[in-house]
């Protein structure tokens, strides 16, 4: 474990690092298996999405409905989704402002038309929905009415959802920074700021309340936990290991949201690294060499996550060791997982979604929400799950009883 650091500002990129990360951005979402294929001097067909095969389904989901809230966000790389909370879905896209929709049937409740490119969100609770945009807006609206409570302002793009809760709105931007405002007032209480690599893969998280705590995790491969009221910093932990002889080598991203299941942190890393830690302490308790870029899905003893090359894995929550691989899925850009039932379920690059028994990997069912890529995790309240794909489409799915 890192001892606590002061806050410090995140350098600022050249023009050609950022170019540089641009491209790689790119290409990380069509996947790194297929960078290296380039030069591995494979068979074209390793480079190619896995051929869907048949199998014999195990459970039966169907559709509930289907909605569209705008203009999604296509190539950006911003992985958003819905949130879901007390009966409501709240969703944005880039175009098309943010709506709430009834969890059963999809109706609108309300519209909030904008005309800023609504890119981090939303993020919901404590009677608001807020969102930011990609010119660092921030915006909070009244979860029941849809009317607007106050702006702010940060200085950096937010692609991650702003999260609400201990009386304030943390809203994470893309240059490393996490900045705390009030709930009521949308007034400034305290910002924090990580250094960010010159070169990382795209894409960022929220982070996740605890009591008195905020857990973030960064680009260079580092979970932290500070005083929720201040900004403090109380410890860092690296997941991912910045390793090898080149930027690109050495990327190591907690891209996903650090998840807290009781008083134990799981984050895993862009590097292919889980690690489980002592939220309190920071302390590592395990450490598995299986993980990726997305947030862990946590079931009540096992934990699933996807590889950046497609791999789907289930560890074993208690030690992390690794359960099943499902390999049917490999270059299919794939989601994070989430937990719907007894299954993981992720989204892919042709806007299918594939249902996993947590217990052994099996594939156990499969639909399509549309037919355009679904690259952020999705989302469950009880026996639905709900998926946004990059075109700002919504899918309902419910397990059959």
């Amino acid at each position: 474990m890192k001892p606590a650091s002061t806050p410090h500002s995140a350098a600022a990129a050249t023009p050609l690092l950022r170019a540089c990360a641009l491209a790689l951005c790119v290409l990380a979402v069509a996947g790194c298996s297929t960078v290296k294929g380039w030069f591995d001097g494979k068979d074209e067909d390793a480079t190619e999405p896995a051929k869907l095969t048949e199998f014999s389904p195990t459970v039966t989901v169907s559709e509930l409905w289907s909605a569209d809230v705008g203009e999604g966000e296509d190539r950006l790389g911003i992985r958003q989704h819905p949130v879901i909370v007390d009966g409501r879905v709240y969703a944005a896209a880039v175009d098309g402002g943010v709506h709430a929709l009834d969890l059963q049937t999809g109706k609108r409740i309300w519209h909030y038309p904008s005309e800023l490119r609504l890119s981090g969100g939303p993020g919901a609770g404590d009677g608001l929905v807020v969102v930011g945009s990609l010119d660092g807006d921030v915006i909070a609206l009244d979860a029941s009415t849809g009317a607007e409570r106050w702006q702010a302002k940060v200085g950096n793009e937010i692609i991650a959802e702003p999260v609400v809760g201990l009386g304030m709105v943390f809203v994470r931007s893309n240059d490393g920074r996490l900045t705390a405002f009030d709930a009521a007032t949308g007034e400034r209480r305290w910002f924090w700021n990580h250094d960010v690599p010159s070169l990382s893969v795209r894409g960022n998280d929220a982070p996740v309340l605890g009591p008195g705590y905020v857990f973030v995790g960064s680009d260079d491969g580092t979970v932290s936990a500070l005083a929720a009221a201040d900004g403090r910093p109380l410890w860092e932990q690296a997941v991912g290991q910045q390793e090898g002889r080149t930027e690109l080598d050495r990327m190591a991203d907690v891209d996903g949201t650090p998840v807290l299941d009781g008083t134990t942190i799981i984050a895993t890393s862009f590097d292919g690294r889980t690690m489980a830690i002592d939220a309190p302490s920071g302390q590592p308790m395990w450490v598995s060499n299986h993980g990726g870029p997305g947030r862990a899905a946590v079931a009540p003893s096992v934990l699933a996550v996807s590889s950046a090359d497609g791999n789907v894995y289930g560890l074993e929550k208690r030690g992390g060791s690794a359960l099943w691989t499902q390999p049917g899925l490999v270059r299919r850009n794939l989601s994070a997982p989430a937990v719907h039932g007894g299954y993981a379920v992720v989204g892919d690059y042709d806007g299918y979604l594939h249902w996993l028994d947590l217990a052994t990997g099996a594939f156990a069912a499969r639909a399509r929400a549309g037919g355009d890529a679904i690259r952020a995790v999705p989302v469950v309240s009880g026996d639905i799950l709900i998926a946004q794909d990059v075109d700002g489409g919504l899918s309902a799915f419910r397990i059959a009883q």
